[in-house]
């Protein structure tokens, strides 16, 4: 088996494996409970979300504990009042989650992005207005890697805050950031960032799915989206998963000590891959190198079908996508492709690679090869059309 697709799921480390393992057995007890094994279990489980609180430049007390990204994602968006004239404003280029809600509130624009997937901060400028409550901006596309200008964004959330502020205008203005690629690949700090709420996930850093947090800035007040027994500073009721924090700890401390060995490793694996696939019919690289994150390569074979060729180097062992996982198993034309200009026909032979830990040079060498066997068996049936 060769995986390319690690944007989509990585493999449980066998650090956050062994973090874990104890809490599922023998340290099983209710962190609520008041008898003394389950007062220890909620000191470890504390410390672990300070653990990945660090990480991330802020404390355990600012993370609400939650299902993974798209829970992260909801819970961020209960800061908009229910049936009000709340503007949101998102980039052209956000997961399926940011989108849905953003449509659920009512009363949003799309940022646009660059040929290279970047938010095009003019025209942030332009639809920033004084009735935008709420922006939401991913750290990186998963897509096509590209990194966006998060600072940026914040600094001029910043100037329209004060502007507010000396005319008077109380209308707030709150900042989130989907941030569940970047972790393990790039220093992912809040403060640095600018933003009120950033969403993580374990199952991006090679922790167990079913996990993730979102930071929620000191002056964030948000809705529950379960009520019950109070947990998480009552923002996410029922029973604490502490086997996954535990993982989720470990998992991100591990990658956190390696990010550069990491990202240096990958991006010599991804520059081998565009030389070797260079000479593929057509082949259209997506994107800026120098303002993607080195573990994603998204290409477009115009005029072949993508899910064919997906299917195709499934027979073969390899294992790659057309792009987000959850768009592609419902058929959607990527909305990303799209924002960025590409054309139906390359949308559809677009192609998203995504390197990680199960990746060396043998294995990538090895699907290059196999990558174009199937390109010119493909390229060889339609000929005979």
């Amino acid at each position: 088996m060769i995986y390319l697709d690690h944007a989509a799921a990585t493999p449980v480390s066998e650090k956050a494996q062994r973090a874990m393992l104890p809490y599922l057995a023998d340290n099983f007890f209710n962190p609520s409970a008041a008898y003394l094994p389950s007062v220890k279990v909620r000191r470890e489980y504390e410390a672990a979300k300070d653990q990945i609180a660090h990480i991330i430049g802020a404390k355990g007390a600012d993370l609400v504990i939650t299902s993974g990204a798209t829970e992260s994602i909801n819970l961020a968006f209960s800061i908009i009042p229910a049936n009000s004239e709340a503007e949101v404003l998102i980039s052209a280029v956000e997961h399926a989650s940011v989108l849905e809600n953003a449509k659920r509130a009512g009363n949003y624009q799309i940022i646009n992005v660059d040929q290279n997937g970047r938010v095009d901060l003019n025209d942030f400028r332009q639809k920033l207005s004084p009735r935008t409550q709420f922006v939401s901006v991913c750290l990186v596309c998963s897509e096509i890697g590209a990194v966006q200008p998060i600072s940026d964004l914040a600094r001029i959330i910043a100037e329209e805050r004060q502007r507010r502020a000396l005319v008077g205008d109380k209308t707030p203005l709150f900042f989130h950031c989907d941030a569940s690629q970047g972790p393990g690949l790039m220093e992912v700090k809040v403060a640095r960032l600018g933003v009120d709420l950033l969403t993580i996930n374990a199952a991006k850093v090679y922790g167990p799915k079913g996990v993730g947090a979102l930071y929620v800035g000191h002056n964030v007040r948000l809705r529950p989206l379960a009520v019950g027994g109070g947990q998480e500073m009552g923002l996410r009721s029922g029973t604490e998963n502490v086997p996954g924090v535990m993982a989720f700890a470990a998992a991100l401390t591990d990658a956190e000590k390696h990010i550069y060995s990491e990202r240096k490793r990958l991006q010599e694996l991804k520059t081998y891959i565009t030389k070797n696939l260079s000479d593929l019919p057509n082949i259209k690289y997506i994107g800026n190198p120098k303002t993607q994150l080195p573990n994603i390569l998204a290409i477009s074979l115009p005029g072949f079908d993508a899910e064919r060729l997906i299917f195709a180097l499934e027979d073969r062992e390899v294992y790659l996508s057309t792009g987000a996982a959850c768009a592609a198993s419902k058929g959607i034309k990527s909305p990303t492709l799209r924002a960025i200009g590409l054309s139906d026909e390359e949308i559809a032979g677009s192609l998203r690679l995504s390197l990680g830990k199960l990746n060396n040079q043998e294995n990538i060498a090895e699907a290059c090869r196999i990558i174009h066997e199937v390109v010119a068996n493909e390229q060889a049936r339609l000929a005979k059309k």
